[in-house]
């Protein structure tokens, strides 16, 4: 065992941080880099250091996730799933279950809440947002952004469903209240189930190809019966069909 490999366990042991199921070359590149920012020679010195220090610690999981989320991100997407998708999931159901999964900051989950008003006037819907790292989920949970952080969004959305309070930009009540954002470590903790709709989106370009083949699997048995996994745009299932999927659009794949 090599000197990263220890240093994985002695971070799940110490740290309660698991990431034996990321790929190693991003994930050393990463890490190493930021040991020469902090000036921190050794894997074991910087295991003292976040165990000391919970500042240190929080900049290692900012520099490990790219945390990059935008609304509306890839707009035909967010088109499909509103054209195509959710009419389906709609039309035997008098209320949708759905879980935006490694929500980074809120975007997702906020887009998705401004797109189902559209669709559900009664708001019979409750979405769990869920990111292993707290530093982002408090900015979810918080709902306000930047003037660039709101670019994405549609006028028409921006009028009803955002407030600009002296140049930031908070995400009104009514689309929170559904919203119920939570800590989770998609490598590690159980998964809830019956969910008709799960977002998966630009998290799993991070993880060796086992661990995605695991998430997945786990996200099928998460679903109900025709629900639908939505993934990112470099995130098509290779193995869709030997999992159980079937593909019904490009990113989209059914529990049958």
């Amino acid at each position: 065992m090599d000197k990263y490999d220890i240093f994985l366990n002695d971070l799940n042991k110490h740290l309660d941080l698991d990431l034996h199921g990321y790929k190693r070359p991003q994930m050393e590149r990463r890490i190493n880099s930021l040991m020469r920012t902090l000036q921190i020679d050794t894997y074991d010195n910087f295991i003292k250091r976040m165990r000391e220090e919970q500042l240190i610690f929080n900049r290692f999981l900012d520099h490990l996730t790219i945390n990059v989320s935008e609304f509306f991100r890839n707009q035909s997407q967010w088109d499909v799933l509103k054209e195509k998708i959710l009419p389906v999931l709609l039309q035997n159901n008098k209320s949708i279950k759905i879980w935006s999964a490694g929500c980074s900051t809120g975007e997702e989950p906020y887009t998705l809440a401004m797109i189902l008003e559209e669709y559900c006037s009664q708001g019979n819907y409750s979405i769990l947002a869920t990111d292993f790292d707290l530093n982002v989920l408090n900015k979810g949970i918080e709902g306000v952004y930047s003037p660039k952080d709101i670019s994405g969004i549609p006028e028409d959305y921006l009028k009803k469903y955002i407030v600009n309070q002296n140049g930031s930009f908070r995400v009104k009540d009514n689309i929170k209240k559904s919203i119920t954002f939570k800590k989770h470590n998609l490598l590690k903790d159980s998964f809830d189930t019956n969910f008709d709709l799960i977002l998966c989106r630009n998290v799993v370009i991070y993880f060796t190809e086992e661990t995605k083949s695991q998430l997945y699997r786990r996200f099928f048995y998460s679903l109900r019966t025709q629900g639908v996994l939505f993934t990112g745009s470099t995130e098509q299932i290779i193995q869709a069909r030997e999992i159980g999927f079937n593909s019904i659009a490009i990113f989209f794949y059914q529990k049958p």
